[in-house]
């Protein structure tokens, strides 16, 4: 494994925080001490805590796009696309919990432009992702509902393991990723 950074530590370590606290309420001394530097030493690694945030909404926004490009692209059904998506996601939610949070719920405090830029990716997503359940719809493997509901659905139902899943769980990663699949797939299936 690649001995990380100090840019790296310093926004994983902010990822921890801003979960906990919010990214409004947390301040760069904060940060710094939970990194082990003085304050004015941030700087000489990063600008801001808006490149903070930055740094970290497009890098988990980057790994979703890169997923489902890679879900489009296979030969597969369309139910079998859902599922995959809903193990990425639960992986992605696994393995990066704090820095998924922070995409999920402080991304609105990012600076103009990037909030825009980030808006729209988060929008294209989710077209992306409509488009397979619509493909789904049309060939007849999915039942026929509104689309919206069925995308916000499947996403309110893969949020929700930010806020519960952890590691001593008495379930394991995959069997979260398997029962939520035949859970929401099955639920799409004529």
């Amino acid at each position: 494994m690649a001995k990380q950074s100090r840019k790296e530590l310093i926004i994983q370590q902010a990822a921890i925080i801003f979960k906990q606290k919010g990214y409004s309420a947390t301040s760069m001394r904060e940060l710094a001490e939970k990194v082990g530097v003085e304050a004015a030493s941030l700087y000489n690694h990063i600008r801001s805590k808006d490149e903070i945030l930055e740094e970290i909404c497009f890098s988990v926004a980057h790994e979703y796009l890169s997923f489902i490009t890679e879900i489009e692209e296979a030969q597969n059904s369309h139910s079998e696309k859902l599922s995959r998506l809903i193990e990425t996601h639960v992986k992605l939610m696994i393995e990066r919990p704090n820095e998924v949070s922070v995409a999920n719920n402080d991304w609105k405090n990012l600076s103009e432009p990037k909030k825009k830029l980030y808006k729209e990716v988060r929008k294209g997503y989710e077209n992306r992702i409509a488009n397979i359940l619509t493909k789904g719809m049309q060939t007849g493997e999915f039942k026929e509902i509104n689309v919206s509901v069925a995308l916000f659905t499947l996403l309110s139902s893969l949020r929700w393991i930010e806020l519960w899943y952890k590691p001593n769980r008495e379930i394991s990663p995959e069997e979260l990723k398997a029962d939520l699949t035949t859970f929401l797939v099955n639920g799409l299936k004529k």
